[in-house]
């Protein structure tokens, strides 16, 4: 440790020190900074601060990964670009809708030549960093170097839907060690009947208080890393598609100034698990299997971008506005469902008058045809 304790604490030893502080959580550190000139010189340490990013994330501690890190400009910067979340600078509503720019909103107009920003990201840029836990406890972590399937960047992947698929085993995988489980172990509460489950909710409500997902997002390129989930789920699905799968959703918003019709988009981070019995009578046990994990993005109209605006998108969320005041991170994602909303109600208002105009139409020509067939015969 090269810091050298003075002052105050002087009587400390300086490996004293260094031990209770590498113990806090970069939050606490961070205030630990602001307290007295020794701490503050302590909490500089990179090895500090590769603790505190370790702790959290698990998924970095492999040589090839906190090379990268280092390459980012160290664990203190990677763990203040990082852990604060992303949030939305400007008040979400469905008029930000673009009119004008929606018609050059055709997959099939963008050429490589037209999108100069373009020219700049690659899918072999981004890594993607994740982790998830389950009452503090890691049950999965990992490192995606690059995007799969995106060698034919100029070709399908440009234009069609962009999903990232970490996991998606199929019914038949039983391979135990390909497997995400957790357990009754591990804090998971016993699940008796699905009925009961259907009027109450409880096991839905611990699952979703328990659970909790980070997915940074580097671009080697640009040297910048931002994290684009939401730790905590921002809402769901239970019983679907089955009565034992349970669908979360964790995310962020993303800004999309010129590259959409719509100012902003969302971030959709999906975990499905399903929920099984291990045993035979009262001596089974509620097992949950994660059994899909993926990132896509998605427009206010629902509708899923393309490779090519995903990664334009994403390259801009590495400049985002980050808040470690997660109402706030809540309030942005609240805003954007509530344009959503709008902006679907307004669109079967606009079909509906639609519909009534087609119906006065309808009318107005059958009441004209009778009338020139009546009065043709006098």
């Amino acid at each position: 440790m090269a810091a050298v304790i003075t002052g105050e604490v002087a009587s400390l030893s300086s490996d004293l020190v260094y031990e209770i502080l590498s113990r806090l959580d970069g939050t606490t550190l961070a205030s630990a900074a602001c307290a007295c000139v020794d701490f503050c010189a302590i909490t500089r340490e990179e090895g500090i601060w590769e603790d505190v990013c370790g702790s959290l994330w698990p998924s970095i501690v492999d040589e090839e990964t906190k090379s990268l890190i280092h390459s980012l400009g160290g664990f203190r910067k990677f763990y203040a670009d990082c852990f604060p979340l992303i949030t939305n600078e400007e008040k979400v509503s469905a008029v930000q809708w673009d009119s004008d720019l929606e018609e050059l909103y055709v997959w099939s107009d963008y050429s490589d030549d037209e999108d100069e920003e373009l020219q700049g990201v690659l899918p072999s840029d981004f890594v993607s960093i994740v982790d998830v836990r389950f009452k503090d406890k890691v049950v999965y972590s990992k490192v995606l170097w690059g995007i799969p399937d995106a060698d034919d960047f100029h070709g399908w992947f440009s234009r069609c839907p962009f999903r990232i698929d970490l996991l998606n085993f199929s019914d038949e995988d039983d391979n135990p060690g390909s497997q995400i489980t957790v357990s009754v172990a591990d804090g998971l509460p016993q699940l008796t009947s699905i009925e009961r489950e259907r009027k109450d909710g409880k096991f839905w409500r611990e699952l979703q208080d328990s659970i909790r997902l980070s997915w940074i997002l580097v671009n080697k390129r640009l040297k910048q890393a931002v994290n684009l989930a939401s730790w905590s789920p921002l809402g769901g699905q239970r019983h679907w598609p089955t009565d034992n799968d349970f669908l979360i959703h964790f995310g962020s918003i993303l800004p999309s100034h010129n590259i959409l019709p719509c100012k902003v988009v969302q971030c959709i981070i999906g975990m499905k698990c399903r929920v099984s019995h291990v045993g035979v009578g009262e001596n089974a046990q509620t097992t949950l299997k994660i059994i899909e994990l993926s990132m896509q993005l998605e427009d206010l109209r629902h509708a899923h971008l393309n490779g090519k605006n995903s990664l334009l998108v994403l390259k801009r969320a590495m400049s985002c506005r980050r808040s470690r005041n997660y109402s706030e991170v809540l309030e942005s994602c609240h805003q954007y469902s509530k344009a959503q909303s709008e902006l679907k109600e307004e669109k079967m208002r606009s079909q509906d008058r639609v519909d009534r105009l087609c119906i006065v139409s309808a009318i107005a020509a059958f009441a004209s045809f009778w009338y020139f067939i009546l009065f043709s015969e006098n």
